[in-house]
């Protein structure tokens, strides 16, 4: 069977072939449950963790969630396949999944305690639960597992700001290797060696939307630090959509599987996104942007940079088109990569593509043609 790509639409979650066809919707019918995402996917290619939501926000503290374990392969009977885990002495009411530990059977979860999102690891059902960060620690997400399965990069905001950290498994030996007033350092992860830990670089002092960014790679000690993309050009805040149904969130780049490549989506030159952030007003929504077409120019372009040697290349070219290209995914053997596509004031559609560019193929515009975003890969049977 053909690998298969999962994707969110405002909630509802789809699957599509890579190769195309119409998209299935996971028709998830659980009492007081208004929102769904995906989380960790089992080595076996069939098991997926999900997350419901009540319907509060999680910013704001209000929000219920729930995680559950979900068989793709009953999709014609979701409530055949979907068991819930993580009951067990919950130590929060909004607790994401991040990760999964080797042999499957822990996970890796991000409790919101006290205003402070933490890391812990627990088994499936939510016993033996251990704190990684602690009270205190800052408010700490993003967190990735290294590929040796030894130790967690992660964001965390303490006072001073957003640093990307380093750790073990148990939280121990733990190391800061970026951290600076002035500057939102996010979204750390791991090279496929593990040699390198990339991450983004916005200087939210003078980008208060956090729009732009620029890319650095680590050593994990962060004994050795080289910024790869310079001049604020990685759209970090992606935001797209129409006035009815809009989204965004945080756009980071990611490696490939088989070889030292990391995606970049570099804004052309003088891009100014659709969606404005409003600095003057009150965020109430997480988004705080109002839509202006007329002042929209450029858009953005998915390249891939080499760390060793230094180059970037372009493998699409939307931002002389008036296109956002963000929201990149490797297929699992590196041969493709799942993207959004989006044009001012316009849904977000689902894209695929060759390693090198070539192929582009639009997929899906999401359930109802609202938009469609977080592509994942899941491996055909």
């Amino acid at each position: 069977m053909n690998d298969r790509i999962t994707f969110t639409s405002f909630g509802t979650l789809g699957v599509i072939d890579a190769d195309g066809g119409k998209p299935r919707y996971i028709d998830v019918d659980v009492p007081d449950q208004k929102s769904w995402q995906f989380g960790p996917v089992f080595a076996d290619g069939h098991r997926t963790i999900l997350l419901s939501i009540d319907g509060g926000k999680a910013w704001e503290g209000s929000a219920r969630s729930r995680l559950w374990m979900f068989d793709l392969r009953r999709m014609d009977d979701p409530a055949d396949g979907l068991i819930e885990i993580a009951t067990e002495n919950r130590p929060a009411d909004y607790m994401p999944a991040c990760a999964l530990l080797p042999g499957e059977e822990r996970l890796v979860v991000n409790p919101l305690i006290d205003g402070e999102q933490r890391v812990m690891t627990m088994n499936l059902d939510g016993s033996d639960q251990h704190e990684v960060t602690h009270a205190g620690d800052g408010f700490t997400y993003g967190v990735d597992l290294s590929p040796d399965s030894t130790r967690f990069a992660f964001h965390s905001i303490p006072p001073e700001g957003y640093r990307i950290v380093t750790c073990g498994l148990d939280g121990g030996n733990r190391t800061m290797i970026a951290g600076e007033e002035g500057h939102l350092y996010f979204g750390p992860t791991w090279s496929p060696d593990g040699r390198w830990i990339a991450y983004v670089d916005c200087h939210a002092r003078i980008d208060p939307g956090h729009d732009w960014a620029d890319i650095w790679v680590s050593t994990p000690d962060g004994s050795e630090q080289m910024a790869v993309a310079w001049g604020r050009r990685q759209w970090l805040s992606a935001a797209w959509g129409t006035q009815e149904w809009h989204a965004g969130g945080s756009n980071v780049p990611r490696w490939s599987p088989r070889e030292n490549a990391l995606t970049y989506c570099r804004g052309s030159e003088g891009a100014r996104p659709p969606w404005v952030f409003q600095p003057d007003r009150p965020d109430t929504d997480h988004f705080n942007r109002d839509l202006d077409t007329d002042q929209a120019s450029g858009g953005t372009d998915v390249c891939l940079i080499d760390p060793d040697v230094g180059s970037t290349v372009p493998i699409t070219q939307s931002g002389s088109r008036g296109m956002w290209d963000f929201r990149t995914e490797w297929s699992p053997d590196g041969s493709r990569i799942a993207f959004c596509r989006a044009m001012p004031g316009r849904p977000s559609e689902l894209w695929v593509m060759d390693a090198d560019g070539r192929n582009q193929r639009a997929l899906t515009l999401g359930h109802e043609d609202r938009g469609a975003d977080h592509p994942k890969w899941i491996p055909g049977d």
